[in-house]
Order: structure tokens, then C-alpha cells, then sequence
């Protein structure tokens, strides 16, 4: 078998060590299944098998759950007028696949988990499969089931094992949002039996085994009652309603996973384990054929797999390798950049203007690498190596011998062109020049270069630790060599990369900008702001249209806007967002959270805010209240389609081509509402066609912004679509 090994003891317990190939963490796809399979098989047929103890050989990690590109496989839709013939054979292969759990727990023979680490999803399920589960006294163990929170449906059991052991009301959190547990925390719900020490899980396990327990899981004996009844004791419906409502707070019902979870738990607590096993199974097919599910399937999983394999890397260039790199400012951006580049084990220069400003971008990793430290996620010892490829200096001969340069300076064009000469005196003529900007045309930065085909934009996004995405913009005169750099440099620090042509604003930048841009022209509608706000989270995005800004810092928008008026002279356009800046900034000196006055008032400590009264002299408030289903659609619309079309303005001009880069670019860049699964796909949602006709209906309601170009149109009228 290429991931799982079986050991049979003396006493006849068999060790099962799930250790998939080639693989960091463990994953259940095909493969896996089939073999797990073929093992459940052999524990049920072989009489020198006593008793069973599962167990993981990844450090820190038990089973990460599904591989969830094998749901696309069968997920499509079924051929016109066979969707029930489709949906039946689709139930009867997963429910082949899956009723492996129920044949381990009816095996006759006891079987132990022993958890080390994270245990999600399908790894959970296999847990709550086994009879009796020993977790790690460590912060790696965490137990949950992650898919609510991604918009799909435990699908191995997990709707009906975890309220017969745990009961409905501590099930709902856990089911309906992705809540987690620590091994302690578990323990005290009935989720876990013991936790013993780091690395005597499997003696623990191991000795429960062989003290001859009943092999029978709890809701398999006759009399077997749900922990705290079944869901019309009044203490359940009471929960059942608290979260049915906190869960629509949270996901604003854009998700539908969340009322198929509650009809699977609603139903199949009320029959035998068989049929709510089966209940669950009809659920989870009806959520993951929801145009949500797929999307999110694709953009979230498929698609940043495919991203990193270098699917839009040029051919034709060997793999370059990162021994040394210098990062050229060390703000907040630069010293983000420095620590993954040293944690990932690159030798880094980290320049600033004096060593007092270098050694602070240094400390940024060295509070960092603490905290990992201190949760237990690394040893101090390996934090010592990882700090010490941090060089801090003022001296730009420590830049010789680097491979590459990012510049991450702040965002002028004499400063960044300064730097880049510096830095280039210094380099060897193959190392890269790449520049950190999210606006500013990567040509024109270019010009300061001695070497413009090895000249190229990075755009990282704050924080650099912890956002996956990396933006490649390539200016007029880069190389394919130098792009094909760029995409091993990226897959060196384990970021995902989207690739961009050199425009102002690239992609990213100006597809958010249209999320300020529609918010200030409802402001100067007389739209209250506490509507705008709350509107732009019933969306599904992550902070509000004004408190964005606000955190990004309005300084920084005023100033870029500025900066565009004086590059393009007559052929800038004016939007609502001048407006509105202009009236913030200019006029009222709010700078955002930084200077503690933006949209919002901040407290000193920064902790507590309120929208700021003067906000009214924008503009007479005409919609303060309660409004209409067809009202609130309507708002969603308006700021959803507008970033939606500058994404697909974008494709148009060729600012950038893949559809899979501008979906994941957008939801990993500046979190597009994941349940859409990007803009593209949104569109894809909707219908290309009636797409089209919506945004021209909102075209002729509120402006020429929501007109769709001529891409849009041809596309809805040869019914083509972008995958």
C-alpha cells in the first residue's frame, strides 16, 4: 500500500499507520479509501486480528481530512432529465465508499484512535468511528469539522456520530460553523476518552485494546439514547433556533450547506445510525451540487493546486534556486517579506536607512517566531536558526551574492528608483530585481533599472506571513526568464502566484478599489453608512466597505488618487471616491484607524469605534431604516457587480487571462466572498447572459459604471463561458 501500513502484533493487535505518500499531512482521497478498504476487510475476516489501533506517522497531524478535488469528479450535473437517475448512482458509489467506517465500528473487535494532531473533517469521522479515542496532551490536537465553515457537508458520518456522542447542543457549533476543539476541550464534551502524554498515544491505545472491551459503539446497544434527547426536548429546539439564527448572522444564508447540515442532524438523529447514515449522504450530494459548493471546490482547492504546479509558468527556463535574497525596507511589508524568506530557509539582507529601523524589521520576526514558540508549533532552537538568516543593515554591499532583491519601499517613484540603483550596483546579472508596489506601473519603475528584463513586480499582501497570494506584474520589457524566476521564487517562500500585465492598479488593487468606489456613491445617495456597512458584510466580505479603508489608511487612497489625477491629467474620471476622500482627508484630516478618525471614530486604544456623525454633511440621509428584500438584494448587487465587472474589464483588456488566477487572486488577494467563488465564477453563478442583462438593468437605474463591456456581450450572445 502506498499510504497506510499494517503491523500485527503478538497479541494480535494490529498497529494501522496512516502515512500517505509523498504528502506532508493526511488526506482522504480515492486512493486512500480504497486501500483503508481493503484493511477494514482484513480486520473483519482475519481471525489473528485481536483488536486495532489507528495511528498517524505525520508529526503534528493525524488527518487534515477530504482531498476535495476528488468531489469535482462526480459532483457535475446529471444529463437533462436524468438528474435522479445521476443523483441515485452518485449516493450508492459515496455511500459504498464511506459505509467503510460503519464496517470498522460493527467489526466485532475493538479499535483505537490515537491522536497526535490535527484531526478535521474525514479525520475526525474515522476518529468518532473507532471505539475509544486517546488524544495528545499538546497544542497540535484540534478536532472539528471544518466543512460547514467551506460551505459542504460532513459526509463521513459526521451529522449523526457526533450528536450520539456528544449530543445536538454541543454538536451545533461544531457542525454549522467549523468550530474546533483543543484535546481538552474534547475531553470534557465526550469527544475524546483520555489524553496522555505527548508520544504514549499508541501504548494508550494500545493497552485499552488489550483490556478486552466491549467492541460495541454506544448508539449500536439497544437501549442507546442521544446525550441530552433527541431534538424536540425543549433545551435541543431552543439550540437548534439559537443557531439556526447565529449561523445565518454569520454566513448571511449566502452559504447552503448550513441548512442541509440541520436537515441531516435534524433527521437522522431521530432514526436508526443506519438510516441517518444514509439521510446524511442524500444532504450531502444535494450541498455539493449547489453552484456554491462547486465553486468554492474549484477556487479554493483545484485551482491554487493547479496555480502552484506552474501551470503559467514559462516553459522552457530550469527551476532557479534562492540561496540569498535582500529585501530593500524593512516596514512592515519588507520585514513580513524577510521572515517567510528566512523561515523557508533563504539567507536575507533586510536594509534600512539606519540600523535602528533594520533591527525593528528584525524583531518582527523574532515576536513572531516567539509566538510560535510559545503555542508550541516550533522549538526555540529551530527559531534561533530561522532569525539568524536575517541580516539587518544600512550597507548595500551585503546585497552581493543575492539571487534576488525586493524592493518594498514606500510608494514613490524618486525613493523606489534610489534603491533600485543602489541594489543593482551590487548584483550579478542574472539575480532578479523585483519591486513590492500595488499601484504604481512596474515600466516606469523599470526605467531605473540597468537591467529592465530582469526587472519585475511582486505584490505581496499584509500580512505577508500569513496571505498566501503573490502578485507577478510584468512590465514592458521582463523577460520570460525573468517571470519564469519569479514563479520559483514564489513556489521557494510557498506562496500562490497569479500573473498580471503591467496596468495601474493591476488587478487586484483596482478590482477592490470598485469596493470603496460603490459604498461612497450610496454615501452621497444619503444611504445611511450603517447600511452600507452592514450591506457589504451580507455580501460575504470580510470587513465592511467602510471599515476597510479606515485599516488600509485613507492617507494611502487620497495620495494614490492623487498621484493618478496627475499621470493621466484630462482622462481621469472623477468617481464618488474623490468625493468623498477629498471631503475626509483634505478637508477633515481623517486618516483612519492610524490617526484614530476616518468613517469611523476610534477610541484610544483603538479597540472600540462608531461611525463619525459628520458623515451626514455628504449628504441628506434618504434610506436610514428598514427596507425592502428587494432593496437589500439590490445594494448586495450594486457593490458585488461592481467589482465583479472590473474583474471581468480585466480579462477583457488582458490585464490578466486565466480565470482560476483572477478568482484566486480575489478571494485569497482581498477576501471576494468565498461562496461566490471569485468573480469570474460568480458570473458563472448567475449566467453570462443574465449577468449581462442585470448589470445593464443597473446600468439604467444608477449609471454607465454597471454597463458590461463587449466581452460580456459577445460571450452571453454565443453562450460561452470563462471555464
Amino acid at each position: 500500500m502506498n499510504n497506510w501500513r499494517v503491523e500485527v502484533d503478538g497479541e494480535g493487535v494490529a498497529l494501522v499507520t496512516f502515512d500517505m505518500a509523498g504528502r506532508k499531512v493526511n488526506t482522504l482521497n480515492a486512493e486512500v479509501i480504497s486501500e483503508f478498504t481493503s484493511i477494514v476487510e482484513r480486520i473483519r475476516s482475519d481471525d489473528a486480528i485481536k483488536g486495532v489501533v489507528i495511528a498517524s506517522a505525520k508529526a503534528g497531524s493525524f488527518c487534515a481530512g477530504g482531498d476535495l478535488g476528488d468531489i469535482e469528479s462526480f459532483a457535475g450535473p446529471g444529463e437533462p432529465g436524468k438528474e435522479a437517475e445521476t443523483l441515485a448512482h452518485d449516493i450508492e458509489r459515496m455511500t459504498k465508499d464511506l459505509t467503510l467506517f460503519r464496517g470498522l465500528e460493527t467489526s466485532g473487535k475493538p479499535v483505537a484512535c490515537a491522536i497526535e494532531g490535527t484531526t478535521l473533517g474525514g479525520g475526525a469521522e474515522l476518529a468518532m468511528a473507532c471505539h475509544y479515542r486517546v488524544a495528545a496532551d499538546n497544542e497540535h490536537v484540534v478536532l472539528g469539522l471544518p466543512e460547514g465553515g467551506l460551505g459542504l457537508l460532513p459526509g463521513g458520518g459526521g451529522t449523526q456520530r457526533l450528536p450520539r456522542l456528544v449530543g445536538i447542543r454541543e454538536s451545533l457549533p461544531i457542525l454549522l460553523d467549523g468550530a474546533t476543539k483543543t484535546a481538552a476541550e474534547a475531553l470534557a464534551i465526550g469527544l475524546i476518552n483520555e489524553i496522555v502524554p505527548t508520544g504514549q498515544t499508541v501504548d494508550r491505545a494500545r493497552a485499552w485494546v488489550l483490556s478486552s472491551p466491549e467492541a460495541v459503539q454506544p448508539w449500536d446497544k439497544p437501549k442507546f439514547q442521544v446525550p441530552g434527547g433527541g431534538p424536540y426536548v425543549q433545551a435541543n429546539s431552543e439550540a437548534i433556533a439559537m443557531h439556526t439564527a447565529l449561523s445565518r448572522v454569520k454566513f448571511y444564508d449566502n452559504y447552503p450547506a448550513q441548512r442541509h447540515i440541520l436537515a441531516a442532524l435534524y433527521e437522522g438523529i431521530q432514526v436508526p445510525i443506519d438510516a441517518g447514515l444514509r439521510i446524511e449522504m442524500h444532504e450531502f450530494i444535494k450541498t455539493v451540487r449547489t453552484p456554491q459548493a462547486l465553486a468554492m471546490i474549484r477556487t479554493l482547492f483545484l485551482s491554487p493546486r493547479e496555480i502552484k504546479s506552474g501551470v503559467n509558468r514559462p516553459a522552457g527556463h530550469p527551476v532557479r534556486t534562492f540561496k540569498k535574497a535582500a529585501v530593500l525596507g524593512a516596514g512592515l511589508m519588507g520585514a513580513g517579506i524577510a521572515c517567510v524568506q528566512a523561515k523557508m530557509g533563504i539567507e536575507t539582507v533586510l536594509i534600512d536607512r539606519t540600523p535602528e529601523a533594520a533591527d525593528r524589521g528584525k524583531a518582527y520576526t523574532a515576536k513572531y517566531l516567539g509566538k510560535q514558540v510559545s503555542r508550541g508549533r516550533m522549538t526555540q532552537e529551530k527559531a534561533d536558526v530561522i532569525l539568524a538568516r536575517i541580516l539587518p543593515t544600512t550597507d548595500y554591499a551585503d546585497v552581493q551574492g543575492s539571487d534576488i532583491v525586493i524592493e518594498a519601499v514606500f510608494e514613490d517613484r524618486d525613493v523606489k528608483a534610489d534603491v533600485t540603483r543602489l541594489a543593482e550596483a551590487q548584483l550579478g546579472e542574472d539575480a532578479i530585481m523585483a519591486t513590492n508596489t500595488s499601484t504604481l506601473p512596474i515600466t516606469g519603475l523599470a526605467t531605473a533599472s540597468v537591467r529592465p528584463e530582469n526587472f519585475i513586480g511582486l505584490h505581496f499582501f499584509s500580512p505577508v506571513e500569513r496571505m498566501d497570494l503573490v502578485e507577478i506584474i510584468r512590465g514592458e520589457r521582463t523577460s520570460d526568464a525573468a517571470l519564469a524566476a519569479a514563479y520559483d521564487y514564489i513556489a521557494a517562500i510557498r506562496k500562490t502566484p497569479i500573473s498580471v500585465k503591467d496596468s495601474r492598479g493591476f488587478y487586484t488593487s483596482r478590482t477592490i478599489t470598485r469596493y470603496l468606489d460603490e459604498p461612497c456613491e450610496m454615501l452621497i445617495e444619503g444611504i445611511a453608512p450603517t447600511i452600507i456597512e452592514n450591506i457589504g458584510l451580507m455580501t460575504g466580505m470580510p470587513v465592511g466597505p467602510l471599515s476597510l479603508p479606515d485599516a488600509i489608511g485613507l492617507e494611502l487612497s487620497y495620495h494614490v488618487a492623487a498621484q493618478t489625477k496627475r499621470d493621466l491629467g484630462d482622462a481621469y474620471q472623477e468617481t464618488a471616491s474623490d468625493t468623498v476622500l477629498d471631503f475626509l482627508v483634505a478637508k477633515h484630516g481623517r486618516h483612519g484607524r492610524r490617526n484614530g478618525k476616518g468613517f469611523y471614530d476610534y477610541s484610544d486604544d483603538g479597540k472600540v469605534k462608531t461611525l463619525w456623525s459628520g458623515l451626514s454633511e455628504l449628504a441628506e440621509p434618504v434610506m436610514t431604516d428598514a427596507f425592502s428584500d428587494d432593496v437589500k438584494t439590490e445594494l448586495k448587487k450594486r457593490i458585488l457587480y461592481r467589482m465583479t465587472l472590473e474583474a471581468a474589464r480585466c480579462m477583457e483588456e488582458g490585464v490578466i487571462s486565466d480565470p482560476r488566477e483572477a478568482d484566486v487572486g480575489a478571494v485569497l488577494g482581498f477576501g471576494f466572498p468565498r461562496w461566490t467563488g471569485g468573480p469570474i465564477s460568480l458570473i458563472e453563478q448567475v449566467g453570462v447572459a443574465k449577468f449581462v442583462k442585470e448589470c445593464d438593468a443597473l446600468a439604467d437605474r444608477h449609471g454607465e459604471r454597471f454597463r458590461p463591456g463587449q466581452m460580456l456581450r459577445t460571450m452571453a450572445a454565443d453562450g460561452r463561458t470563462f471555464y
